[in-house]
C-alpha cells in the first residue's frame, strides 16, 4: 500500500485555514511579517530548532540521537505551514527525515539508538512523523517512506497483540515485548496508527478499537482524569489530554468519557506549570482541548499564550527539567502545543462543527 494520499490532506488542510473563522494567528511561514505575539514565538522557536540541528538531522542535548527528538522537530515545522523541499525550513525537515530512516533498522525498527526504556516511545513518534511528512517529499524518499512504513506499522500492531492481562489489553509499553501496557506510550502509539490508516495503511479497524477501550479503562469515572496505569495517578495532570486527544482522533467526538474529562481539565489546566513533565502536559492539554473547541479550548488557549510566552528564552527555546531537560525537546513540544489551530498536520484536524453552537 502506498503511503501517497497526503497530497488531498494537504489540499483538504489548505481549504480549512481559508474557511476557519475567528483565527487566532496569522497563517503562513516565516517570510510573513507578522506582529502576533504567538505567530512571533513560534518563528523564534523554530529558528533555534533549525540552528540547533546536527548536520546528519540529529539534535543535541537528552536523547537528541534517539530520532524521536528529529520526529518532534519535524512535526514542529510542519505545524507552522512549513514543508521538506527548497523552501525555508524544507532542508531541515528532509534532513530529520533522513536520520530516521538511517536509524531504522531491516525490520523498520527506529528504536535502536536509546539505552533506556524509552523505545517504543521512539518508534511511535517517529512512525507518527514519517506518515504525517509521505506524500510531502520526493519520489526518491517517498519510496523510502513506502518500504519502511508498512514495517513500522506492523512493528506496532505486534506489540499490541502481545499476551497480557486484561487490564492491559489493547496497549503499549517501553518495549515492542512488554507484557504490559501504560496510558503515556499507548498514545502516542494509537496516534501513530490512527496517522497510518488515514494516510493509507493497513490498520485493522480493531487495533484502532482495541485501543480506544485501553484508553477509556484508564480513566477515573468520578473526577474524570486519565491515569498512567490503573491506580496510578500521579500523571493525571498530563495524561488527562492524551486521553481526549485518543479518543477525538479515534473518531469519537463527543464522547462522554472526553468532555467527562475536559471538565477536569478546566479545573485544573493551570496546575500544569508546576508538573514534573509540563511540556508533555501542555502539548497534549492543548492537543486534546483544541478537539473539544469552544470554551474550554477559548479558556486554555488565552491562558497558554499569557504565560508560557514570557517563559522562552533568548534564544528562542523553552528548557524543563529531568525528564524535559532537553531543550529541542521541550521547545518542539511548545510549538506543537501553540500551533494546534493551524491544523497543518492531518492527524490533529478536527470535526468542523465542534464551535457552531
Amino acid at each position: 500500500m502506498k503511503y501517497g494520499l497526503k497530497i488531498a490532506f494537504v489540499a483538504a488542510m489548505a481549504l480549512s485555514a481559508a474557511i476557519l473563522p475567528r483565527r487566532i494567528f496569522a497563517q503562513g511561514g516565516a517570510d510573513s511579517e507578522s506582529e502576533d505575539p504567538v505567530d512571533k514565538s513560534v518563528e523564534a522557536a523554530l529558528a533555534y530548532l533549525a540552528e540547533v540541528q546536527n548536520p546528519n538531522g540529529s539534535y543535541p542535548e537528552q536523547y537528541g540521537g534517539s530520532g524521536a527528538i528529529s520526529a518532534l522537530a519535524g512535526m514542529a515545522f510542519l505545524a507552522k505551514g512549513y514543508t521538506p523541499g527548497d523552501a525555508r525550513y524544507g532542508h531541515v525537515i528532509t534532513n530529520s527525515i533522513n536520520y530516521i530512516l538511517e536509524i531504522a533498522n531491516a525490520n523498520g525498527y527506529f528504536g535502536t539508538k536509546q539505552n533506556d526504556n524509552g523505545q517504543m516511545y521512539v518508534h511511535s513518534i517517529c512512525t507518527l512523523f514519517l506518515s504525517e511528512v509521505s506524500g510531502m517529499v520526493e519520489p526518491a524518499l517517498q519510496d523510502r517512506l513506502d518500504e519502511v512504513l508498512p514495517k513500522a506499522v506492523k512493528i506496532l500492531l505486534d506489540a499490541q497483540n502481545v499476551r497480557k492481562q486484561p487490564q492491559f489489553a489493547g496497549g503499549w509499553r517501553y518495549q515492542p515485548n512488554s507484557s504490559d501496557s501504560d496510558m503515556s506510550c499507548s498514545g502516542w502509539a494509537l496516534m501513530a496508527l490512527r496517522s497510518c490508516s488515514l494516510n493509507g495503511g493497513q490498520v485493522p479497524d480493531d487495533a484502532i478499537d482495541r485501543a480506544v477501550e485501553y484508553v477509556k479503562r484508564h480513566q477515573e469515572t468520578q473526577q474524570g482524569f486519565f491515569m498512567y496505569q490503573p491506580g496510578n495517578t500521579s500523571s493525571q495532570f498530563t495524561l488527562t489530554g492524551a486521553g481526549i486527544l485518543c479518543l477525538e482522533l479515534c473518531g469519537r467526538h463527543n464522547d462522554p468519557a472526553s468532555l467527562h474529562a475536559a471538565r477536569y481539565l478546566l479545573n485544573n489546566y493551570t496546575k500544569l506549570e508546576n508538573q514534573a513533565n509540563q511540556y508533555y502536559g501542555m502539548y497534549y492539554t492543548a492537543q486534546g482541548l483544541f478537539q473539544i473547541g469552544g470554551e474550554s479550548w477559548k479558556a486554555f488557549s488565552e491562558w497558554m499564550y499569557r504565560v508560557w510566552i514570557p517563559k522562552q528564552r533568548p534564544d528562542g527555546s523553552w528548557k524543563g527539567a529531568s525528564n524535559e531537560q532537553s531543550a529541542p525537546y521541550a521547545t518542539s513540544l511548545m510549538v506543537l502545543a501553540f500551533t494546534v489551530p493551524y491544523r497543518q498536520l492531518p492527524i490533529y484536524q478536527r470535526d468542523e462543527t465542534v464551535d457552531e453552537e
